[in-house]
């Protein structure tokens, strides 16, 4: 997320400029947010790397996985957003505003952090989604070293795991998926530590 675009605006206002917008925004209390512009060739890598794996995963099964032109609501805030990737089994839940629909009921969520998103990704934006009943998964995928943070529900707790070593796998239980890191990571070059501009 980055700097408010616009004052107050109704929810009908912003689902409506969306519809028309090149530009993706969040929408947050009344406030329209625009998303930050393009992303490093590691964030592509990424996804896609994690986008091929889960559809090939989830072929002929009753599943859905959707990359970021897919906006999530969270209901019990009422944010809408576009998280890097979204998953469930199971019938989607879909709010629908002049052909455009927003999905209602993800089970897993991923997010590939970048310098200008980590924070956010990792505070408030979690807050958010995990007001979501329907949530069971939260991922974060670092781009600058090979390490995910994945949080599971338990409850009303979040059980964190950390995977490092290129041979461990990513178990999305929601999705029935796994994914070795080294396939996550597949393709990507990590900056020097001297060169990076994220923490080590």
């Amino acid at each position: 997320m980055s700097t408010t675009e616009t004052a107050l605006v109704s929810l009908a206002e912003y689902l409506e400029m969306e519809r028309l917008s090149e530009t993706r925004h969040e929408y947050i209390n009344g406030r329209v947010y625009a998303m930050s512009p393009g992303a490093a060739d590691a964030h592509h890598l990424i996804c896609w790397n994690l986008m091929g794996a889960l559809h090939d995963q989830l072929r002929n099964r009753p599943c859905r996985v959707y990359h970021a032109d897919m906006r999530v609501k969270v209901s019990p805030t009422g944010m809408y957003t576009y998280p890097d990737i979204a998953a469930l089994c199971g019938k989607p839940h879909l709010e629908n505003f002049k052909g455009v629909d927003t999905l209602l009921n993800p089970s897993v969520l991923i997010e590939v952090l970048s310098p200008t998103t980590e924070t956010y990704d990792r505070g408030n934006k979690f807050e958010h989604y995990s007001r979501l009943e329907s949530l069971q998964e939260y991922v974060l995928v670092p781009q600058h070293r090979m390490r995910v943070e994945h949080f599971a529900r338990d409850g009303a707790d979040w059980l964190l795991s950390e995977l490092r070593d290129p041979a461990a796998v990513l178990r999305l239980a929601p999705i029935g998926c796994e994914v070795p890191l080294a396939e996550i990571y597949r393709g990507v070059e990590f900056p020097p530590a001297e060169n990076s501009r994220w923490p080590r």
